[in-house]
This record gives structure tokens, sequence and C-alpha cells, in this order.
């Protein structure tokens, strides 16, 4: 089981337009995803970041929600036929035990975990899922609050990354978050 899990009714909380001054997706994504990748947003919610990024993949891309809560998704899938994004966005259901990937194995451009890791019980088994989904030049950002997650808690993230074979490729700012760029199938320099 997990450790805490975000109640589905904070996930309108997370829709907010007041997070979108601090945090907007577009700018904090679009240095990483592009037309016709393949994507995985981990913890999706009801879609802040996942709307974004099918907008990013365009009319070729695909984007995979993945969330262990049946309402979030539910929630995310009305949004996004309301924003004639549907089509572009494959909601996946989760366990406390497994995304779910294994087909996706080696297809993935782009993982984002942002928010998540510190909801997981295992963080070394997201990691090394989130690392097998990846493309050899696939990239994953993972980020977790600041505020809710102390620098030896992402520290211990980082290092179930690095354990799963990821690299730290750099650390971008996020507003009220800490963040680190990981990067598949490389060495870090």
């Amino acid at each position: 089981m997990a450790r805490h899990v975000c109640p589905w009714w904070i996930g309108y909380l997370l829709l907010s337009p007041l997070r979108r001054w601090g945090q907007n997706p577009r700018r904090i994504l679009e240095p990483w995803v592009g037309p016709g990748m393949t994507v995985v947003d981990v913890g999706c919610a009801m879609g802040f970041f996942t709307l974004p990024l099918a907008e990013l993949v365009g009319p070729t891309g695909r984007v995979v929600a993945v969330d262990l809560q049946a309402r979030m998704l539910r929630t995310l899938a009305r949004r996004a036929r309301r924003a004639g994004l549907a089509g572009r966005i494959e909601m996946r259901g989760c366990t406390a035990e497994s995304l779910g990937l294994l087909d996706l194995a080696g297809r993935v451009d782009f993982a984002l975990v942002f928010a998540v890791a510190h909801e997981v019980p295992d963080v070394a088994r997201l990691m090394a899922e989130t690392a097998a989904a990846l493309s050899p030049q696939g990239r994953a950002l993972l980020a977790e609050p600041s505020g809710h997650v102390s620098a030896e808690e992402f520290a211990a993230s980082i290092a179930a990354a690095e354990a799963a074979s990821l690299t730290v490729e750099s650390q971008p700012a996020i507003a009220r978050s800490r963040a680190v760029l990981l990067a598949a199938g490389r060495r870090a320099r």
C-alpha cells in the first residue's frame, strides 16, 4: 500500500489556474517534449500536465496517463474530451505494486514523474519501471514538492533512479519543487 495517496478531491485543487502561474506546464515540458513523441504521465491525477503534454506531442504523438485512482482518470477523460485531445491520450489504471507499462518497454521518449514518488510504497520499483519503459534516448523528469519532500527523501529517489540505470542530466528550476532530468542509457558527463 502507498504511504499516503493524495485524495481524489485534491485533484481539483491541483488544477487551479493559480498553480499555472508558478508551475506553467508548457514552460516546464517544452524543452523535452515535441511532436510525435510517446510520453508517460505517472500519477497524472486529473491532468494538470496531461493535457499540455497531449498538445505538445501533437496529433501523431501519444500520452499514456497512469493513475491509481479511477476517479482521477474519469475526470481526466472528461477534460480530454472537452479539450478535443482524447484521441492522443490513453488512460491506464495502475496498482500500488506496478505501473503496468510492460508493453511500452523501450518505447517511451519522455516520462513525467511529478509529485508522485513520495506517495509510492516502493520508489525503487517505480524508478525501475520508468527506466524500463524509456527508449535508449529517453528522459524522465522527476520532481517533488519541496515543502512536502525533504532534501534527504529526494536524494533517496535520485539514488533509486540511478540504481535503475538512469543518470542525472540536469537539475531544472521548477517553482516550489526539487527536480532532476534523468537520462536513460547515458553516463553522466
